[in-house]
């Protein structure tokens, strides 16, 4: 697994600088078939991945830039690489720095594998089933809430008040972040955050890659009925209504996932 992360860091790290060599320039922002931006930094990002991921671990690869493959063939996938080859493009246009560069490895049904990696910040995020997770090759966890006042992460762009308000109110004091990109989820991964809900249409490449770096690190990212996010389930490739939480212990969670309906 070790040689594995090396190796996919060297990747991953390659497609981040084609995304700030990108940047650095004048770029052309262009909308896709379901009005969402795409740069030449998504697709340069998008066509390192796609080629080297193989020679890494010769499985399926699924990018949010490339044609799904329809369900009767995917069906068919026990383990294959999951991308989003930028995770924030809002992010990198407006030019805040909060997007990500995101590959899990999917196997029956659950991200195994995850890295995220933030080229602005140069910080790298890897977690494995059984391996943990780690900050930029620090050994990362989330905490327990106690009396902490806990933070709730939520996007720039879209974000449920609904679930905000219900964690406030078990609360005197509520911290309320926004930042973009999957770095939502690794902040709960290294304990500077505690929840991140999410009411609202995302794909399943928008979450894989940090949820394996988030339950290495102890936390968790589940739907309404209490259960993990699970991938490859179905012909659609959108996720639930969800929760990414660090303390799994609070006896009022139930409560909360209801709130997800």
């Amino acid at each position: 697994m070790h040689n594995l992360l090396e190796q996919l860091e060297s990747l991953v790290r390659r497609a981040g600088d084609a995304i700030l060599s990108v940047r650095r320039g004048a770029y052309e922002v262009m909308e896709k078939g379901d009005q969402s931006p795409v740069t030449e930094a998504d697709l340069a990002a998008h066509r390192i991945l796609v080629e080297g991921l193989p020679s890494l671990l010769d499985v399926p690869v699924l990018s949010e830039e490339t044609q799904i493959p329809g369900w009767s063939e995917r069906s068919q996938w026990h383990k294959y690489w999951l991308v989003d080859p930028l995770d924030g493009t809002r992010e990198f246009i407006s030019g805040n720095g909060e997007y990500t560069v995101n590959v899990a490895l999917i196997e029956g049904g659950e991200p195994v594998l995850g890295v995220v990696f933030s080229p602005e910040l140069n910080h790298f995020y890897c977690g494995a089933k059984g391996y943990g997770a780690y900050k930029n090759g620090t050994s990362i966890s989330v905490r327990r809430l106690g009396g902490n006042v806990p933070t709730v992460v939520v996007s720039r762009h879209f974000h449920s008040q609904q679930i905000v308000d219900l964690v406030k109110s078990r609360f005197d004091l509520v911290d309320i972040r926004q930042i973009g990109s999957s770095l939502k989820f690794c902040l709960i991964a290294e304990g500077l955050a505690d929840f991140y809900p999410r009411l609202g249409p995302t794909n399943e490449w928008d979450t894989a890659a940090a949820q394996a770096v988030l339950t290495s690190a102890g936390g968790a990212v589940l739907s309404c009925d209490g259960n993990e996010l699970r991938y490859n389930q179905k012909s659609e490739m959108l996720n639930p209504n969800f929760i990414a939480i660090g303390d799994q212990t609070l006896c009022w969670m139930p409560d909360l996932l209801s709130q997800l309906n």
